[in-house]
């Protein structure tokens, strides 16, 4: 295992009824932006919630926060802030309105070009402090200091990571997924499974909790996936906590760490606007294909732990394995080929091309992947 420093300060307020504890959670003297996607927390109660929630404080909103957040739409929450002067964000949705927060914050405090956190990976010295209610469990950013964030007009999806846009609370209410269409549920389900993938499927550092760790959240995320649609209220509450956990930082301490299946999937949403998770659906596969070699040990040791499957041929074992997660994908309702979204042989020569233009020569958990490999993954991915 290797060194590392684990430190995860955000405060999880979970279960039933918990919007009502927000007040406590900001400071008495703030004046905060409430910042939102299109307006579903108004029709499934959530917005009525945080507004009782506020009384008292003094708060103004923003709307408009995109499924994939646009930067141009979140330097417009930016010039909103430095206005009005707001000293405190809550992030009001799911992952893609907490990381659009999360860069509002940073840019909010930005010298200089804001673009640059993104493009040029230009560090962030500080952020304004923001806190989030979640509504839609999936990327696990309500716990964590990533951000993702699109720029369609450049073709461009990229991220970076602080601390200082860490949330500093976190309220997680299952009961909100309730008014959750099946697409979102199925979306979260895949996200969460395909994080703990990419910190998972590498190759062994003698890390035994954090394998054991996220071989549970693997099993759960299996278990959860086919009743995920009831409004059960255990399965809701599972699905939250598992996909929180997937990404709050624990199972990919002291691991090497994939992320190519990201990347690739970047390039994708960006190109031709597919959901992430589809994105995660369709290169997952693929991608341990064109891997195996490099990831064999850890492939067998997924096929048994998590697929139990009999080892006896370790090639049908492997093979087994991703049959059987593209598989459940497509028990999920995702569509794992890209031909299956009218997207034609154009993606095999574009993607590479994005990651180039993008500077991401090297990746995956040794460095040695390239835009070549990324076009044989799409190639076999159609």
């Amino acid at each position: 295992m290797h060194n590392f420093i684990y430190h995860n300060p955000t405060k999880v307020i979970f279960g039933k009824n918990t919007i009502t504890q927000l007040r406590n959670e900001l400071p008495t003297d703030a004046k905060v932006l409430v910042l939102y996607g299109g307006g579903s927390i108004k029709h499934n109660g959530v917005y009525e919630q945080v507004c009782q929630a506020l009384d008292g404080v003094e708060w103004g909103e923003f709307a408009g926060i995109e499924p994939n957040p646009e930067y141009d739409t979140l330097m417009q929450a930016v010039t909103l802030i430095k206005q009005q002067g707001f000293t405190y964000l809550l992030a009001v949705g799911g992952g893609s309105v907490i990381d659009g927060v999360k860069f509002i914050a940073a840019a909010a405090h930005f010298e200089g070009e804001p673009w640059d956190i993104l493009a040029k990976q230009a560090k962030v010295e500080s952020a304004l402090p923001l806190g989030c209610v979640l509504t839609l469990p999936a990327t696990g950013s309500e716990t964590n200091i990533a951000s993702v964030v699109n720029r369609r007009a450049l073709g461009k999806k990229l991220s970076f990571l602080s601390e200082h846009v860490r949330p500093q609370f976190a309220v997680l209410d299952p009961e909100v997924t309730y008014s959750l269409p099946e697409r979102q549920l199925a979306n979260g389900v895949v996200d969460a499974f395909v994080h703990v993938i990419e910190q998972y499927l590498t190759y062994p550092v003698n890390a035994t909790v954090q394998d054991r760790f996220a071989e549970a959240i693997l099993q759960n995320l299996l278990d959860i996936g086919p009743t995920v649609f009831n409004k059960d209220y255990a399965t809701r509450a599972n699905l939250m906590w598992n996909a929180t956990q997937a990404l709050n930082g624990l199972i990919g301490v002291g691991v090497p760490q994939d992320w190519s299946t990201h990347m690739i999937g970047h390039e994708l949403t960006a190109l031709y606007g597919l959901d992430h998770a589809v994105t995660l659906a369709i290169v997952l596969p693929s991608m341990l294909r064109h891997t195996k070699a490099a990831k064999r040990e850890k492939l067998l040791q997924y096929a048994q732990r998590v697929w139990h499957l009999d080892l006896v041929d370790e090639e049908q074992a492997i093979e087994q394995a991703i049959a059987n997660t593209e598989a459940f994908f497509r028990q999920m309702g995702m569509l794992t080929r890209l031909s299956e979204h009218d997207i034609n042989d154009d993606a095999v020569r574009l993607v590479p091309r994005k990651l180039m233009e993008n500077g991401m020569f090297k990746f995956g958990e040794r460095g040695e992947l390239t835009p070549k490999d990324a076009e044989t993954v799409i190639r076999n991915a159609m």
